[in-house]
């Protein structure tokens, strides 16, 4: 029986599948209107069906397609009782042309370029192969129908569908949601990724910002390490998209109507947010780091990277005001303190949709992994008591825990948000070296968020050019990385020689900025 019934799954895939298929005939009449206009335009072996089905010659273009659709099948079933072992084995490419497409939905992450310091082992996947799938060796410019890959007219060159699929889940952004259980939710992503195939089309204007943003972020940094020598800090060094991506986060939140954003995040790169995204003066800033506190000389209030803030931000939408949450040094605590306080500013305001208040956490990689606060905080996230209908959770993702490297010491799972599945968040991991795919997975998960009303998270894989502490030799402990980290420009510099390549900014003009 189940033998039967696997038997007839099998014909009813292949039936759905085949181009001759009742549910593609407007897409065969419109490549037929196409050829009549254009005949080079369509594939070589389409031309040829369409040229014998007229007899060796274009029919003309007044032609009743009533005509043409009667001889297209008498045609086509002459050649299916003639020829069926050719049609079969098309038949058979096709089903595997889809399975070749879902393949890289589910593990073309494996395959992404994620790593800027080019150090990270990738698994080889063989599914994301021709040869896995049975077509090595198939012509490239057979076509396919290419089922739901978005972004295309439902059939396509084999080479440009391993292009497209290469192009959206293997370039800088490796996307993680095939463990999504609602479809929609799965549609919805694959149609963001698949549109832009991992050209992410932002105008020059846009372009500059990011820069602008990057250049201010590396710019209090280096100011910092050269005034205050050897005091911690946890700088951002290695990690300066962190700005742009939530300088992107919070205006586009403001133009989708949200009012207030609470942020939470540990020590990595807080004074770097406090000044570039909360506007705190750097002078204050500086008082700090010289023992003054709100211009009390003798002050003795907590270290400055333990300090809150508060502050109004205008955005497209309007005025925003962000909260960034005073945090201790018990690193992930601070996750349900953001959503508590987010859950009370919503009921307060009758935001029972959680449009109007946004929580946002900010992770390290290896504490996102390794404490189970972040566990129990999700297992939280969609109840009806505490639910705050989905958090941004933005892992800056240094690749290092302290002075432990990542997979096989400091954890078991390959990737560290993979505790993040077990309540189906989409997780979007992206190469901290490439600002535009930055921005793009930043405006995908704030939309996902806004739509869905669940948690999302960004895997932002960068490095930590100091220490752990800027009082570390991390050389000590990691070598080769850090022989790495040292011969590698800054994610400003290399994003200011994409600009000038593209005749965005002057060659002068990054030094200038």
């Amino acid at each position: 029986m189940n033998r039967r019934a696997g038997q007839a799954a099998d014909f009813e895939t292949l039936r759905a599948t085949s181009p001759f298929e009742g549910s593609n005939a407007e897409w065969l009449e419109s490549l037929y209107e196409h050829w009549l206009r254009e005949p080079s335009a369509v594939p070589a072996h389409w031309d040829a069906w369409f040229r014998d089905l007229a007899g060796g010659d274009r029919p003309p273009a007044e032609a009743l397609h009533s005509e043409i659709r009667g001889a297209f099948r008498c045609r086509q079933t002459a050649r299916s009782t003639a020829a069926p072992a050719a049609g079969l084995e098309h038949e058979r490419k096709q089903v595997r042309v889809l399975q070749l497409i879902n393949a890289y939905r589910f593990l073309g992450h494996f395959a992404a370029d994620l790593d800027p310091l080019g150090l990270a082992v990738r698994p080889e996947v063989p599914e994301l192969t021709l040869a896995h799938h049975g077509l090595e060796g198939t012509d490239p410019d057979t076509v396919f129908n290419t089922g739901s890959l978005a972004g295309g007219n439902g059939a396509a060159r084999l080479g440009n569908i391993l292009e497209t699929l290469r192009a959206t889940y293997c370039h800088t952004v490796g996307a993680e949601y095939m463990h999504i259980q609602e479809t929609a939710e799965k549609r919805w992503i694959q149609e963001r990724l698949e549109v832009s195939r991992g050209r992410f089309g932002f105008p020059a204007k846009i372009r500059r910002e990011i820069f602008e943003r990057l250049t201010a972020a590396e710019g209090i940094e280096r100011y910092l390490h050269t005034r205050y020598v050897g005091q911690k800090r946890f700088s951002l060094e290695g990690g300066e998209a962190l700005i742009p991506m939530l300088d992107a986060l919070i205006r586009r939140a403001g133009s989708q109507g949200v009012k207030e954003a609470v942020i939470g995040m540990a020590h990595r790169g807080r004074l770097n947010v406090l000044i570039n995204i909360l506007g705190k003066s750097p002078a204050e800033l500086f008082g700090e780091f010289e023992g003054r506190h709100n211009g009390n000389e003798n002050g003795t209030g907590d270290v400055k990277y333990h300090m809150g803030f508060s502050s109004d931000v205008k955005t497209p939408g309007g005025p925003l005001h962000l909260a960034l949450a005073f945090n201790p040094s018990h690193l992930e605590i601070v996750g349900p303190v953001v959503s508590g306080s987010v859950r009370a500013r919503q009921e307060r305001r009758g935001d029972h949709e959680g449009r109007e208040v946004l929580p946002v956490i900010i992770h390290g990689d290896a504490a996102f992994a390794g404490q189970g606060v972040v566990m129990e905080t999700f297992s939280m996230s969609q109840t009806r008591g505490f639910s705050t209908k989905g958090s941004v959770r933005i892992v800056v993702n240094n690749q290092i825990g302290f002075t432990t490297s990542t997979r096989g010491d400091a954890r078991s799972t390959y990737y560290c948000t993979d505790v993040a599945k077990m309540v189906g968040a989409p997780i979007l991991h992206v190469n901290g070296d490439d600002p535009e795919a930055v921005l793009f997975v930043t405006q995908t998960a704030l939309d996902y968020r806004m739509t869905f009303g669940k948690d999302v998270v960004i895997d932002l894989v960068c490095y930590r050019r100091q220490g752990h502490n800027e009082a570390d030799e991390p050389a000590v402990t990691q070598p080769l990385m850090y022989r790495r980290i040292r011969e590698l420009p800054t994610t400003r510099v290399l994003y200011a020689a994409r600009l000038v390549e593209a005749g965005i900014l002057a060659e002068d003009e990054p030094e200038r900025m």
